[in-house]
């Protein structure tokens, strides 16, 4: 049985047509627990969303980013602090800069869409690419 991650997931959004959203329903779906992050919205399908990334105090395995590199690359300490297993840079929000940062403090990075990962059963981290 695949290991089930604690995800944050950067940029939540309550909107159904948000692949954001989507990826927050495969992701519970599957069984995966989920910390969702948004600066206004309280919670996403009954799950309290964070403020903020300093607010976790937990190991997570994965983030999967979700938001551009305009609202990322001032997130980079806090990512760097946090030191997640890997951050996935979905379609729309890849920041070349930022993931060179992760990756030379050892932070492994993809530009991969959560989605199809989960969905080909390519994203727990015994079977990512």
């Amino acid at each position: 049985m695949a290991k089930k991650e604690t995800v944050l997931l950067l940029g939540a959004s309550p909107k159904p047509e948000r692949y954001a959203h989507r990826a927050l329903l495969a992701l519970t779906a599957r069984g995966h627990r989920v910390l969702p992050v948004h600066p206004v919205h309280a919670s996403v399908e009954g799950i309290p969303c964070l403020k903020r990334i300093e607010e976790v105090k937990e190991p997570v395995d994965t983030v999967t980013v979700y938001v551009g590199a305009e609202a990322s690359t001032p997130l980079a300490r806090a990512l760097l602090d946090l030191h997640p297993g890997r951050v996935i840079f979905n379609p729309g929000a890849e920041n070349p800069a930022l993931a060179a940062q992760l990756r030379e403090a050892g932070v492994r990075t993809l530009e991969a869409c959560t989605l199809v990962m989960l969905s080909t059963g390519q994203f727990t981290v015994e079977t990512a690419p």
